[in-house]
C-alpha cells in the first residue's frame, strides 16, 4: 500500500509498515514542517493514503477542492499504551487493501468510515 504518514506518527509504526512491504513516505523524515494542505496535495498526486492523528485533516479533506481518492485514516487513540496504540495503527491500516476514497476515524475500539468527495463532486 502507498502511505503518507504525517509528522505525528511514531517511528515504530513507520518501521513496521516498511518491514511489511508498504511504500511509506514519512513527513517526519523528509517533509517536516509542510502544511496539512501540502500533505494532502502530495498524497493525492502520488495516490497515497494519509495516516494522521491531526483532526484538521477531516475538515480539510471534505472542504478541499482536490479530489480525495487518496484516502485518509485519522487515529484518535487513547495514548494510554503507546505499544498497543502502535500495534492498533498497523492492524487498522492493514485491515483493508485499499483505503482510497475513504475517510476513516479509528479509535481504541472501532473504525468509522465514510466516503470522501470524488473528483468533480463537492
Amino acid at each position: 500500500m502507498r502511505l503518507m504518514l504525517d509528522e505525528n506518527v511514531a517511528g515504530t509504526v513507520i518501521r513496521v509498515l516498511r518491514q511489511r512491504g508498504h511504500d511509506v513516505l514519512s513527513v517526519k523524515e523528509s517533509l517536516r514542517g509542510i502544511s496539512d494542505e501540502a500533505v494532502l496535495a502530495r498524497a493525492q498526486a502520488e495516490l497515497r493514503v494519509v495516516i494522521t492523528g491531526d483532526k484538521d485533516f477531516g475538515g480539510l479533506a471534505f472542504r478541499s477542492t482536490l479530489p480525495a481518492e487518496c484516502g485518509v485514516i485519522l487515529f484518535r487513540l487513547s495514548g494510554a499504551d503507546p505499544v498497543a496504540d502502535n500495534a492498533r495503527m498497523v492492524e487498522i491500516i492493514e485491515s483493508q487493501t485499499d483505503w482510497s476514497g475513504q475517510f476513516a476515524v479509528a479509535t481504541d475500539d472501532r473504525v468509522r468510515v465514510r466516503p470522501l468527495p470524488s473528483a468533480g463532486r463537492p
